[in-house]
């Protein structure tokens, strides 16, 4: 045994014959609560179902990086090192689990599904982070303490679970607490309890979102009371919803509200800037791309917004044919394999789900489908996917993230080139490693307008999650800051958290009389 297999047995020893008061139920009912992940998983859905999409993301990334530290600990490293489990003797009845594990010792499994949950949250959220580590050092700890591993093992399981949480950045960064805010400001009215504002909801949209304490309406309702609602039930008309709205938004002078998904609010976008109206944003969809990269990721922040009238100008895209055709994007346009694989998901969604009808239209369009063939700027190309953003993306590889700014008049345009012999592989095979860049058959650049002409192999687009038919031949450009959305000017941490209270407070007052009334 060398000096650190030594020092490793006598710290075990020390542990083993330390007295904690009131420690022993604790510490082993702790170490228990853990095993398979149980702890964090019910830990990741408290997350998904209090907290706002910071929340949401640092639970994803949690149980992400669990995953991983976990699939890595047990399947590889545990079976390499063979390390025998400490002998129990030094260890007093008392702390010992009711079923001892099987396993070898080396390294921790509990350890490392701590330390990776914990490092995955405190990557998106800090505030989270620090309310998760001082559990997930725990649990590690208790290892040690109910005598089924060494401290070496669980000191290797933090470093392993702390650093999968840590590569996951690599394909997926986390993303920035808040957009860039020295955007210039621009013109909106200031509409206290949301007078003159005309919401458009899309009662429909975000089937994938978490559950919120109220429904979108009444949430908003409690928010900003002087709003008028237009409220699109499961048989309400779209279209001449979102028209009605905006056109009592203008009548009146006010501003245009939408709450919705991408595709709702791309909507609601196209008709606030024909009208010259500002538009508020208020996330009720599955993804909300679009709030999130603006800076209003809460319905709080767009309400401390509209009533004090500060918001951004920004882009919107556009896809313009010779013959008139024009489609307008807040976030991403495509042809190729991308709206191949939103016809098939929404042929699967009702059936599926929309995730699992993902993943299964994902690897049916990658076995069966062929490049398209086209000319950028003049240049004859042949290509499995193009597609252009709504302004830069963050990180620059194959899963575009977030936009620091949407105001600066460029497409983020990346093509994936079909001429090259394997390039769906070699292209998925670079994204895992975090090589693409350097993959020669992926190309990146910001283009204020791109050219596309002769277009064949395919006969759709897709823009903001949206599938549509593609003339032969397009110019993507840029209308540069004509739409002007409500987002705080400056960090309102203090003002949202009011916006919070007085809405939770105006909750608990009606609960309240309902239950004095005998109503509820």
């Amino acid at each position: 045994m060398g000096a650190l297999g030594e020092l490793d047995h006598w710290l075990f020893t020390q542990v083993a014959g330390a007295r904690v008061p009131g420690a022993h139920p604790g510490l082993r009912r702790l170490s228990r609560s853990a095993d398979h992940g149980r702890l964090w998983l019910g830990a990741a859905a408290g997350l998904a179902l209090i907290g706002g999409h910071t929340a949401r993301r640092a639970a994803l990334r949690g149980v992400g990086s669990l995953a991983l530290a976990s699939l890595t600990v047990n399947t590889v490293v545990k079976a390499s090192a063979r390390r025998p489990r400490p002998l129990l003797d030094l260890v007093p009845t008392i702390r010992h689990l009711s079923r001892q594990p099987h396993t070898t010792s080396f390294p921790s499994g509990h350890a490392a599904s701590a330390a990776a949950f914990a490092t995955g949250v405190a990557l998106e959220s800090t505030r989270y982070g620090a309310l998760v580590a001082p559990v997930a050092a725990a649990v590690a700890f208790s290892r040690v303490y109910v005598g089924v591993h060494y401290p070496g093992d669980v000191l290797a399981g933090v470093a392993i679970g702390a650093g999968v949480a840590a590569l996951t950045c690599r394909w997926w960064p986390p993303r920035a607490a808040s957009p860039e805010r020295e955007r210039p400001t621009a013109d909106a009215p200031a509409l206290p309890r949301g007078e003159g504002l005309v919401v458009f909801v899309n009662s429909r949209a975000g089937t994938g979102v978490p559950a919120a304490p109220l429904p979108p309406a009444e949430r908003l309702r409690e928010l900003l009371p002087g709003a008028e609602l237009i409220e699109r039930g499961p048989d309400g008309d779209f279209t001449a919803l979102l028209a009605e709205a905006a056109d009592r938004a203008a009548a009146t002078g006010g501003a245009l509200g939408v709450c919705g998904g991408d595709g709702s609010v791309n909507a609601a976008a196209r008709a606030a800037a024909e009208r010259g109206l500002a538009l508020a944003v208020f996330p009720g969809g599955t993804l909300n791309h679009f709030a999130l990269d603006v800076g209003v990721p809460d319905f709080e922040d767009t309400a401390v917004a509209v009533a004090k009238g500060e918001a951004v100008a920004v882009d919107i895209g556009v896809a313009r044919s010779e013959a008139g055709q024009e489609v307008r994007f807040l976030n991403t346009f495509s042809i190729g394999l991308y709206p191949e694989l939103v016809q098939l998901r929404e042929h699967l969604e009702e059936r599926w789900g929309k995730w699992p009808a993902a993943a299964v239209a994902l690897v049916r369009v990658l076995r069966t489908a062929t490049p398209i063939e086209l000319s950028v700027n003049g240049r004859p190309r042949r290509l499995w996917l193009l597609f252009a953003g709504n302004g830069r993306y963050t990180p620059e590889g194959f899963a575009p993230a977030f936009r620091p700014r949407l105001d600066e008049g460029l497409l983020d345009l990346r093509l994936v080139d079909g001429d090259h012999r394997l390039a769906r592989t070699r292209v998925i095979a670079s994204a895992l490693v975090g090589a693409l860049h350097r993959s020669r058959v992926y190309g990146a650049e910001h283009v204020p307008w791109v050219r596309l002409e002769g277009l064949a192999g395919t006969d759709r687009l897709a823009y903001d999650g949206e599938v549509a038919p593609v003339p032969a031949e397009l110019t993507l450009e840029k209308e540069h800051r004509v739409l002007v959305v409500y987002r705080p000017a400056q960090p309102q941490d203090e003002l949202v958290q009011q916006a919070r209270l007085a809405a939770a407070t105006a909750r608990y007052r009606r609960r309240t009389r309902r239950s004095a009334t005998g109503d509820g």
